[in-house]
């Protein structure tokens, strides 16, 4: 049932996004920046920790529990050395899926022929 759950949230969060994708005229980077932007708010209020524990890595996964991802870590790094917790907290929490993210887009790029969209 977990699974099932897992899939319904993150299809559900996929699906929202990619209305506003075909259905706006915004470009996708500033739908997919203020995606983000809503996981730091919604974290920073409280509301997505416990939606992220009921929904599991249908939260966590999209964009928004990246969001909330980089709010916990500059959280935890303001708290612990202070102002300059803001710089590297976030990026210190998110290393790992930033760093995966390029590695496999890398591969991607050896393996396929990439191409300007036109």
């Amino acid at each position: 049932m977990e699974f099932v759950k897992a899939f319904l949230v993150g299809g559900a969060i996929c699906a929202i996004v990619q209305v506003f994708l075909d259905k706006t005229k915004l470009l996708p980077g500033r739908i997919m920046t203020a995606i983000v932007c809503i996981g730091v708010i919604l974290g920073a209020i409280g509301i997505y920790e416990p939606f992220s524990e009921w929904a599991g890595s249908g939260a966590t996964i999209p964009l928004f529990g990246f969001g909330n991802t980089l709010f916990k870590g500059v959280k935890e790094a303001v708290d612990k050395e202070g102002f300059f917790g803001i710089f590297k907290g976030g990026l210190t929490k998110s290393a790992a899926g930033i760093t995966a993210a390029l590695v496999f887009a890398y591969l991607a790029a050896l393996f396929f022929k990439p191409k300007m969209k036109e």
